[in-house]
């Protein structure tokens, strides 16, 4: 309970990454059903995982040394949300603009 003399602190949440330079290397995104994750992409030859979300400015984040088995993992989740939270979140990341047509 807050009191007139208690004090609320507001939750500090981190600066945004900055977008990662040069142009975004080709990875097919594929729309899924998700009120969090718009779209999910992997490129075997890498191992990039590539997730665009559905809320903010809409940047695509590309995710190294992801096997194919945690892709299809994730693209068969009934929650991407709560799969991504739990299994990719935490995972190194390269941030990209959101592309223009």
């Amino acid at each position: 309970m807050i009191t007139a003399n208690s004090t609320k602190t507001a939750k500090k949440f981190p600066d945004p990454q900055p977008y990662t330079k040069g142009p975004r290397p080709a990875i097919a995104l594929h729309s899924v059903e998700s009120r969090q994750v718009a779209a999910i992409g992997h490129d075997e030859a890498t191992k990039t995982l590539a997730v665009q979300f559905r809320y903010g400015a809409g940047a695509i984040y590309h995710y190294p040394g992801v096997e194919r088995e945690t892709f299809d993992a994730f693209m068969a989740a009934d929650s991407k949300g709560t799969f991504f939270g739990k299994h990719i979140k935490a995972l190194p990341f390269e941030k990209y603009a959101r592309e223009t047509a």
